[in-house]
């Protein structure tokens, strides 16, 4: 399946985005919600968001070794990509971050086929304040991976692109909340 940015843009408006009063992660109040999940688990939105990512990747001109992010939101965006990678024979190679290390076997906080050194790419659903996605950040540099790059489904144009510069990560996103006729909150 090829990339086609307003085919996804029309599946987020149809099944994520919902107008009302909502309670943010943060604690902020919003007039709107995006369940990205709904797109991210939907057979069409699965392909389009990791055509997306992996044409914005492509474009880019250096495919990462791996692409990730924090359980469970991120996981099937990675699940996507992976496997679209593999059908156009691309060595991308998954990963996921645990948001506390495991307690048990190896106590891992950073799980599959990754080593210390390599390049990888963090994903995310929804990008707010960035906290989640940079969160991933620091794990996966701790655990020795070499991060410069987050790709999100969605910014709220919240400030979040603002913390990643200040972390030395560039954010791409394949849409904005003004994609959708919403001015940031």
């Amino acid at each position: 399946m090829s990339y086609d940015r307003d085919a996804l843009i029309e599946l987020i408006a149809q099944e994520s985005l919902r107008r009302g009063q909502f309670t943010l992660a943060s604690g902020k109040q919003a007039s709107y919600y995006l369940d990205c999940r709904k797109i991210t688990l939907h057979p069409k939105g699965a392909n389009l968001i990791a055509a997306g990512m992996l044409e914005v990747m492509q474009q880019a001109g250096d495919l990462p070794q791996a692409v990730g992010g924090m359980a469970i939101g991120a996981d099937p965006i990675t699940a996507s990509i992976v496997t679209i990678a593999g059908q156009q024979d691309l060595p991308l190679k998954g990963f996921m971050v645990r948001k506390e290390p495991k307690d048990h076997g190896t106590g891992q906080q950073v799980e599959g086929p990754v080593e210390p050194g390599q390049k990888v790419i963090i994903v995310e659903d929804v990008i707010t304040s960035g906290g989640s996605a940079l969160k991933a950040v620091e794990v996966a540099r701790d655990f020795g991976l070499e991060v410069d790059h987050v790709i999100a489904i969605i910014d709220r144009l919240a400030g979040g692109e603002a913390a990643f510069a200040a972390k030395g990560v560039k954010l791409t996103t394949l849409t904005t909340i003004r994609d959708f006729g919403i001015e940031p909150e």
